[in-house]
């Protein structure tokens, strides 16, 4: 199969590309066919040939962990120089993948908890990408909170998604938490949940209040590119 150079890359990829760079912190919602990966390896590029980020590290599900980031790279004229070492597997053959000499580190979301104890207070990577981002929807998971620990040493951060609200806006406050540190959507999850929802008697059932959905999508519309497939794939 003949390799594709940057030139190939739609005029879409490329606002992609600008905006996860000039953004720094940010979530590309695009839809499943639009080259969510290769607009930010194609951003890992740029970034880490100008001497901007260090290392970079892909949280995804275990099946995309192990069949697209080393593989898309590899596709591309651009991006087959970025070493990418998949950590995944038993412990011991995850700790050796990290040991591995690479531009890229790609780490299952289950794993997430294991490699911020791995790494402690030595947490080495300044760029945080998680591929599928509504896997961290749930503010109480321990995926969630060990990522949040690191935050102070993560200077960039993008998330992919296809479906950032999967099952309604209240997905979107822990994912936004990792863009902002709580700035558009409330610092804690019980502040989302007051500014924007009602809740039953048992405080257990949340409600979107009437034109909230508006007003979240305006809170976070800076730090968010929507693309629908409908618009850019004929």
């Amino acid at each position: 199969m003949q390799m594709l150079s940057r030139a190939d890359l739609h005029d879409y990829q490329n606002r992609a590309v600008d905006y996860a760079i000039e953004r720094k912190r940010c979530m590309l919602a695009l839809d499943m066919g639009l080259g969510k990966s290769i607009s930010t390896l194609t951003a890992v590029s740029d970034l880490i040939g100008a001497g901007i980020v260090g290392k970079v590290l892909v949280i995804a599900p275990l099946r995309v962990c192990n069949s697209v980031w080393a593989q898309e790279a590899a596709k591309w004229s651009h991006t087959e120089h970025l070493q990418v070492s998949v950590a995944t597997g038993p412990a011991r053959a995850r700790t050796a993948a990290l040991f591995k000499t690479a531009d890229v580190y790609v780490i299952n979301k289950e794993n997430v908890p294991w490699l911020v104890a791995h790494y402690g207070d030595k947490w080495p990577f300044d760029f945080v990408v998680i591929d599928e981002s509504s896997t961290f929807k749930n503010a109480q998971s321990k995926r969630f909170k060990a990522l949040k620990k690191m935050l102070p040493n993560v200077e960039r951060m993008i998330l992919l998604t296809g479906t950032p609200s999967p099952n309604g806006m209240h997905d979107l406050w822990s994912q936004m938490y990792l863009i902002d540190y709580g700035e558009r959507l409330g610092r804690t999850l019980t502040n989302f949940r007051q500014r924007f929802f009602d809740t039953d008697y048992f405080g257990h059932k949340y409600t979107l209040r009437e034109g909230s959905a508006e007003k979240i999508e305006r809170q976070i519309a800076d730090r968010v590119m929507h693309m629908s497939a409908d618009d850019y794939l004929a």
